[in-house]
């Protein structure tokens, strides 16, 4: 690791402590300290719906940001599949669905019971792309799979919808936060802030291109989609925003609170270095264990573990991991070092 690297990652590090060993954040991410101050003293004096109003606005731009669209294509929201079934009331009756195989269920179920026909295909990941017919209407996939940490081959699976006419919608929770995202390139993309944006629970992003919020049904809308959410409270003839907003559901504040000055503090940090910072790592632990490098680097590290005996040894090796579908898993983050990388080695005999 280079020390010109650690320099450019050292506002974002410095707001985490107490990190030896956590290599979990593709579970939950840590608290940063900006986390912690501002939830302490919300809880500490009386509520100030101003300052929530304004945390939840900063927290839209700083999202925007991260993933380099306007803040007028960004709803908020509080669960992935929440905004996931939004975009599946939009499909036509009996439309295909495609998805990889073994994808997280919150970007799977809501389509399995939309009704109306939809019908839903699975393909491996690899061969998404391949898998694309003229009668695909929508591609559902993660940028980065929970439960393997596989890339997405993201430039094939849009082409290759582009060519069918089909829709993307793109589940980045396990990808904003450490790699470079562009949900430009996407009709809808989801992330939940919880795990690599180190947020608390509860504060989630829809990106949807202008072109696709058309055809969308805002059947979630409350009184924080309006136009102006104060002067939307009461009755049915509120005009809702002419933006993505008009997709917002009313905000957890204290959740928004805390998630601002982490999302503040990512906003603000060129996410390639963190992107070069946590693959580093992971490689490095790769090597350690004799694992292959995959095809596209990723800071998530999956073996197979079908007994759990791995991951009780990390854990009684004092390592915070996680097993996931028959694997043991672990994750390298802005927070993690080369001493991580040896801790959890030496935990396996490594």
């Amino acid at each position: 690791m280079t020390t010109a690297l650690l320099d450019d990652l050292a506002a974002l590090r410095a707001q985490f402590d107490d990190t030896a060993g956590y290599l979990a954040a593709c579970t939950v991410g840590l608290p940063s300290a900006g986390t912690r101050n501002a939830t302490a003293a919300d809880l500490a004096g009386r509520p100030d719906v101003t300052e929530y109003s304004r945390a939840v606005e900063a927290s839209r731009a700083h999202f925007a940001k991260l993933v380099g669209v306007g803040v007028d294509r960004v709803a908020i929201g509080s669960q992935t599949s929440v905004q996931v079934s939004l975009l599946a009331t939009a499909l036509p009756d009996g439309a295909e669905v495609l998805v990889p195989e073994d994808e997280f269920s919150s970007l799977v179920l809501p389509f399995v019971h939309a009704g109306r026909g939809i019908r839903v295909h699975t393909a491996p990941l690899a061969n998404l792309a391949d898998a694309v017919t003229s009668d695909t209407a929508l591609v559902a996939f993660s940028l980065v799979q929970s439960g393997s940490g596989e890339v997405a081959d993201l430039d094939a699976i849009v082409a290759a919808a582009t060519r069918v006419g089909a829709r993307t919608v793109c589940d980045a929770t396990q990808a904003v936060g450490w790699m470079p995202v562009d949900a430009g390139r996407i009709d809808a993309l989801l992330c939940h802030a919880y795990k690599w944006l180190c947020c608390p629970r509860g504060v989630a992003f829809l990106t949807v291109r202008t072109e696709y919020a058309r055809v969308l049904v805002p059947v979630q809308a409350g009184w924080y989609a309006g136009e102006d959410p104060w002067t939307s409270c009461y009755g049915g003839d509120a005009d809702l925003a002419g933006c993505a907003r008009r997709f917002d559901v009313s905000p957890a504040w204290q959740a928004f609170v805390g998630a601002e000055p982490a999302l503040a503090a990512f906003a603000t940090t060129d996410i390639a270095q963190v992107h070069a910072w946590t693959t580093r790592l992971a490689a490095a632990f790769r090597k350690r264990l004799d694992l292959p490098e995959p095809e596209r680097p990723s800071a998530i590290v999956t073996w197979p573990d079908a007994d759990g005996c791995d991951l009780a040894r990390l854990t009684a090796g004092g390592i915070t991991a996680s097993g996931r579908n028959g694997s043991a898993r672990v994750a390298f983050h802005v927070f993690n070092d080369a001493g991580d990388v040896d801790r959890a080695a030496v935990a396996l005999g490594r």
